[in-house]
């Protein structure tokens, strides 16, 4: 307690620096993820990816992000060993977090699209072992991070290979694909906003005294997506090709047609992203602030101060600006060859993933979600579509997050208890 309220105000400092640190790193790999099916496709530039993510990541904080946070990542340690010393907690705190966000820089400077919440966890593991023993990990939820690593990709590319054939089925194999594509159009984009609406309506708005049963939030859902829709279509009908045309032209014309689609399914992957990991990615800076704040006491949960939020996103903002390309480079060209109708079914395929993990509990990273909806896409083409050298890079990587992570972190806290203690 005494070195709380002797360096309480140190500790909140690092923090922070910290935390842009570790939030920049999130921008740079996890908001690229989300961003790279669009940029990839040649839908939206990088520039709009930013201003994109800029604006729905602090909306879906805020709409459906929640005011509470778990500053122990999913309970994966129980910090009851420590409740007479809350000094370790912060040090495990800031640890985790500077064992994060150096992982993270290095994946992105190498382009490895890894799991910021598998991150989160690795590191925290490795403060656990260090400062409290193995009992204080919670080894069965690590199993589900390991099965998350074939469960993700393969839901998520599942999806994704179905709307792809759909598409290659209702459009592409027809004799008018251009005319078939602005038929089928304000279908695709209902689907967008029908499965954002359901993300944020499973995920609940209570703190906005919002609480909504099953029928009402699909009845929510269905309402969103027409409007979704009736926008999609005045935009698609903006698309001018000549019927006539041969073949070739018209399958252009039909990438013209989703590439507005593109434009939703990139504000949607955000607004998800923003509601699902962003709270999260701060939660050890608002232990930390809460550790402090309360004179020593170690809580599973706190209340999130705006400032923190804001903090967090910027963070992510500046990330995506300055490296996010190199990640959005292997997500969006490296893995197969994206075009707006194939980036649309990855994207789509990929939230579709987190709404029905998000009612079954099925262990899942939406980073390993995306990866395996663009390998999906490229299936749907044939094996020969993808680049296997480059998919096992980033399953390497996959496996690596969390011991690397975890012995960053493991470091990091031993060095500020040395210095501190």
């Amino acid at each position: 307690m005494e070195i709380i309220a002797q360096y309480g105000d140190v500790f909140i400092w690092i923090a922070v620096a910290v935390g842009l640190y570790a939030t920049w790193g999130i921008g740079a790999n996890d908001v690229a993820n989300a961003m790279g099916t669009s940029v990839g496709s040649g839908a939206i530039s990088v520039k709009q990816a930013i201003v994109i993510a800029a604006v729905f990541e602090f909306a879906g904080a805020f709409i459906a992000g929640g005011s509470v946070t778990k500053t122990i990542r999913k309970g994966i340690i129980d910090p009851s060993s420590i409740i007479d010393r809350p000094e370790l907690l912060v040090y495990g705190m800031l640890g985790a977090l500077l064992g994060t966000a150096i992982w993270l820089m290095i994946a992105s400077r190498k382009g490895w699209p890894v799991s910021t919440t598998h991150s989160i966890v690795g590191s925290l593991v490795g403060f656990a072992l260090v400062g409290m023993g193995i009992d204080a990990v919670q080894w069965d939820k690590i199993g589900s991070i390991v099965m998350s690593w074939l469960v993700s990709p393969l839901v998520g590319g599942t999806f994704a290979f179905i709307l792809m054939i759909s598409i290659q089925k209702l459009i592409f194999d027809t004799d008018k694909p251009f005319a078939q594509a602005r038929k089928w159009a304000p279908f695709y984009v209902f689907l967008v906003g029908f499965i954002v609406c359901l993300v944020t309506m499973f995920k609940g708005l209570k703190h906005l005294k919002i609480e909504l049963d099953m029928t009402q939030s699909i009845l929510s859902a269905v309402v969103f997506g027409l409007v979704v829709s009736v926008i999609g279509k005045l935009l698609v009908n903006r698309v001018k090709v000549d019927q006539n045309a041969d073949k070739e032209s018209a399958f252009s014309g039909v990438e013209a047609v989703f590439a507005p689609l593109m434009i939703f399914t990139a504000c949607a992957m955000a607004f998800a992203h923003g509601s699902n990991d962003v709270a999260n990615g701060i939660g050890p800076l608002a232990a930390v602030v809460s550790v402090v704040n309360s004179g020593g006491e170690v809580l599973q949960k706190s209340e999130l101060p705006i400032w923190i939020l804001i903090l967090g996103g910027g963070g992510i903002v500046l990330g995506l600006a300055t490296m996010g390309y190199r990640v959005m480079q292997t997500i969006g060209s490296k893995i197969t060859v994206l075009t707006p109708t194939r980036g649309y079914a990855a994207t789509l395929a990929a939230a579709t993933t987190v709404v029905i993990a998000s009612k079954t509990g099925l262990p899942v990273s939406t980073t390993h979600i995306a990866v395996g909806s663009v390998m999906g896409v490229g299936l749907a083409r044939g094996l020969g579509a993808l680049d296997l050298r480059v998919i096992g890079g980033i399953v390497v990587s996959w496996v690596a997050t969390l011991p690397i992570a975890g012995v960053m972190s493991a470091f990091f806290f031993l060095a500020l208890k040395g210095y501190f203690g």
